[in-house]
């Protein structure tokens, strides 16, 4: 498929071939869901956790004896039913990932691309490079652009100017290539990739 390029100033720059297998796909939400719960799933702290009733810090005595109270056969204070003692099957310090295989989490970036591709959310921006770091003037070219909430994927490096312009605009995201994810792709309203980025993302996923 082809798309037209521009240029940060809004002209025109040519035009590009993006390949079918990638950004011409029919996007599946099942996979696209599969690959965003990995993700989230795997960024979670999961640094939760309650005192068990070996750990609680109360007494071991033994409440009453064994046989003739009429009242059930407790051990110790730490039981989960008396106040201060343990939680019985609370949540303990664990990983929430899950494994997914390369291969799917590959198919899930290719979906994620088609799906911006087939709803015109995605640009294919010629070169994302500034000769100064000011923040006004990307913020300038950014509105003309009419981008509210876009993600930027250059090639295997940002332009350090850019990435300096860009870390104060507030809904602009800029990242090479190789940090390209479905979740970040998804959440924005507009995907802009360099040629470069393009380039890149179509030899990754090949």
């Amino acid at each position: 498929m082809k798309a037209d390029v521009i240029k940060l100033d809004a002209g025109k720059a040519g035009t590009i071939d993006l390949s079918d297998a990638i950004f011409g796909l029919d996007p599946r939400a099942d996979i696209l869901h599969r690959v965003v719960r990995y993700q989230l799933a795997k960024r979670q702290a999961g640094t939760h956790k309650v005192k068990t009733r070996s750990e609680t810090s109360y007494s071991t005595k033994k409440i009453v004896r064994q046989k003739g109270s009429g009242g059930a056969r407790h051990g110790d204070r730490n039981a989960p039913i008396f106040r201060g003692g343990g939680v019985y099957k609370g949540p303990v310090v664990r990983s929430h990932a899950h494994d997914l295989t390369k291969k799917f989490r590959k198919l899930g970036l290719k979906h994620a691309l088609s799906a911006k591709a087939g709803a015109g959310e995605l640009i294919i921006l010629d070169v994302a490079e500034l000769s100064s770091s000011k923040t006004k003037d990307l913020a300038k070219a950014i509105k003309n652009l009419g981008w509210k909430k876009a993600l930027i994927i250059d090639g295997e490096a940002v332009n350090e100017n850019f990435a300096l312009a860009a870390r104060n605009i507030e809904g602009l995201d800029v990242l090479p290539s190789q940090g390209a994810n479905v979740y970040d792709i998804l959440k924005s309203n507009t995907l802009v990739l360099t040629k470069a980025g393009a380039e890149a993302l179509e030899a990754r996923l090949k």
